[in-house]
């Protein structure tokens, strides 16, 4: 199978269904977003962090694989005539939604109080995080916007507003563990 094929040349693109659609469709903007998110968070998992935030980090990206199937298939071919699902996958649950919670929960409780907004950086690894947070947020927004248009399975849009705050969280434990300072923003106050 050749990576190539040419269908895409006139800036169109085949949705999970064979339904073609531009390639600045909001659904495609959708799960590129997401697509860009997972590198991202391939990068981050690259770098020197302990095993379990790597772990974790492996299956968020099997979810946003999960999620960005949900966007790309065709809304109007996503059930076969014989009734059944065209995806056929595992979905993204309740479950996985509270693991993310239980997650954030385990960190915050290693962590000092947050009392002001934090600038990112202090380190690369933490700021491959607040950079896959960021994305994140983008994907949500676009998510946010498609699902307006065409709602999909909810759960999606939960899981991904968590994980914005699991990758804010992770972002913090990270500092910890690699000793980078957290810079507060303290705004000036007028003169």
């Amino acid at each position: 199978m050749k990576i190539y094929t040419k269908t895409g040349d006139k800036g169109t693109t085949a949705l999970f269904g064979g339904t073609r659609v531009s390639k600045h469709n909001i659904r495609i903007e959708s799960y590129g977003t997401l697509d860009e998110l997972n590198s991202y968070l391939g990068l981050l998992r690259d770098q020197e962090i302990d095993a379990h935030s790597k772990a974790t980090l492996i299956s968020i990206q099997e979810k946003l694989f999960v999620i960005g199937a949900i966007l790309a298939t065709d809304p109007e071919k996503a059930v076969l005539k014989n009734g059944k699902e065209r995806l056929n996958i595992e979905k993204v649950s309740e479950a996985d939604i509270q693991h993310l919670e239980q997650e954030m929960d385990a960190m915050d409780a290693q962590l000092p109080p947050m009392t002001h907004f934090i600038l990112p950086g202090g380190h690369q690894t933490v700021s491959f995080c607040h950079v896959s947070r960021a994305v994140c947020r983008r994907a949500e927004r676009l998510a946010t916007a498609l699902y307006q248009e065409v709602p999909f399975e909810e759960n999606a849009l939960k899981y991904l507003n968590r994980l914005s705050d699991y990758l804010f969280v992770l972002a913090r434990k990270l500092s910890k563990d690699l000793q980078a300072e957290e810079i507060k923003w303290i705004p000036e106050k007028k003169g």
